[in-house]
């Protein structure tokens, strides 16, 4: 029987060295360029980050998600669930890993289903750390359900030809290329009738028509647009996998990508808890500390029991990953694991803003970011409640209701049933 809770000491190592390095050289990025992870690099950020991840690369670190063939470690879920863990606290670290969303997905795909030719234009350069892309698939009036999306990608001749709008397309300011799904087939089932295509960002047609922020950025200051693909010409080797595929593609896309997002959130979570312990132990009111006051002992509690749970289970559905390499298997896990992530993350964030009184609720705090990530956790990805519908039906499968008028668990049928099955063992005696 192996059940254990420890992490190869080889490995630890490497944890520790990815900790030191996060607080004392990526740490400065976060606090001084918060905003700035996915630009261009200008002369004056560019050697001092190409010099970080120079450091990520040499202690093989760099872009671990993917396999040894593609210049990565292979470690596996669980592996890059502690790793995540550890970047999630800061903004500019998966850029210095190479492990930052939408890329490490779009990088992901394009390993498993693009082309030799593809690989080499577009996987390349992102591995290498060489520009940014975007990830446009949900649209204004459909978000995140395929079945109404409504953008088509038609045959002309050997090409394709792409029409339609759409929107929270992430990182399109910045991006070299952009994954887009369309629909190719409108007369068969919208899960098989849509597909993929690799497009250069500058390609005539793919029109940026705002670019949007989350809670709390000005206008026009955001990393994601509403983009309209007006008449966008692509050739035929665009398409990414096969013609139908797209669906597929983006399953196998979002189901790793989750459990990502979900220990970065129990970074960040961790961080928001430290913080509420040490505001506990250093501030006074009413003659004593905060950390003496019950209420507060109960949040700080609360907080320990719920980010300690949730980190569990998401190494769990992370080792099942790992075990069973097969996302279908553990489909219900990683739905219940997404529709945690917001919950958790608001919670302890919370907890310990409100703690801080008027500073926790200041710009001089990081707060802000934190709790912002709450909402925006709680629909990227699908929204929270189509999430919970999903566990629900697994939850389901496979049961059968009562087989008559009372449950199964009544207890005077039980009681019955439990008098007969004595009388009878005593019979045997």
């Amino acid at each position: 029987m192996a059940w254990e809770f420890r992490t190869e000491p080889e490995f630890e190592k490497k944890l520790d060295w990815i900790r030191r390095f996060r607080e004392e050289c990526i740490e400065p990025l976060d606090i001084l360029h918060p905003g700035r992870a996915f630009h261009p690099l200008d002369d004056e950020l560019g050697p001092v980050v190409r010099g970080l991840k120079r450091q990520v690369r040499d202690q093989g670190l760099w872009a671990p998600h993917l396999g040894p063939e593609l210049g990565g470690r292979g470690f596996g879920q669980l592996k890059l669930a502690l790793i995540n863990e550890i970047l999630g606290s800061s903004g500019w670290a998966p850029v210095v890993f190479g492990t930052a969303a939408p890329d490490t997905g779009n990088a992901e795909i394009i390993a498993r289903y693009g082309t030799e030719e593809q690989k080499e234009r577009y996987l390349q350069p992102l591995l290498e750390g060489e520009c940014f892309s975007c990830f446009s698939m949900t649209e204004p009036h459909a978000g995140s359900d395929p079945t109404m999306f409504t953008t088509r990608a038609v045959r002309d001749g050997d090409d394709w030809v792409i029409t339609g709008r759409k929107f929270f397309s992430s990182n399109a300011r910045t991006s070299s290329f952009v994954i887009v799904m369309a629909v190719t087939d409108p007369d068969v089932n919208p899960y098989k009738g849509m597909s993929m295509f690799l497009v250069p960002s500058d390609t005539p047609g793919v029109r940026v028509e705002r670019h949007v922020g989350t809670l709390g950025e000005g206008t026009d200051e955001g990393m994601h647009a509403l983009i309209h693909y007006d008449g966008v010409r692509v050739p035929g080797d665009a398409l990414l996998g096969g013609e139908g595929q797209a669906f597929a593609i983006a399953q196998t896309r979002l189901g790793g990508g989750r459990v990502h997002h979900a220990m970065r959130v129990v970074g960040q979570c961790q961080k928001a808890l430290d913080m509420m312990a040490e505001r506990s132990l250093s501030r006074e009111t009413q003659g004593s500390r905060l950390a003496d006051k019950q209420l507060v002992q109960a949040d700080l509690a609360e907080s320990y029991a719920q980010l300690t749970q949730f980190r569990l289970f998401v190494l769990y559905t992370a080792w099942q990953i790992d075990e069973y390499q097969d996302y279908k298997r553990v489909r219900k896990d990683i739905a219940a694991i997404k529709f945690l992530t917001p919950k958790v993350l608001h919670d302890v964030v919370y907890r310990s803003m409100h703690l801080h009184g008027a500073l926790g609720v200041s710009n001089e705090m990081p707060f802000a970011a934190m709790w912002n990530g709450a909402a925006v956790m709680a629909v990227v990805d699908g929204p929270t409640e189509v999430h919970k519908i999903t566990v629900a039906r697994e939850v389901l499968r496979g049961r059968e209701p009562a087989p008559g008028l009372w449950p199964t668990q009544h207890l005077p049928a039980r009681r019955e049933w439990a008098r007969e099955r004595l009388e009878d063992l005593c019979r045997n005696q």
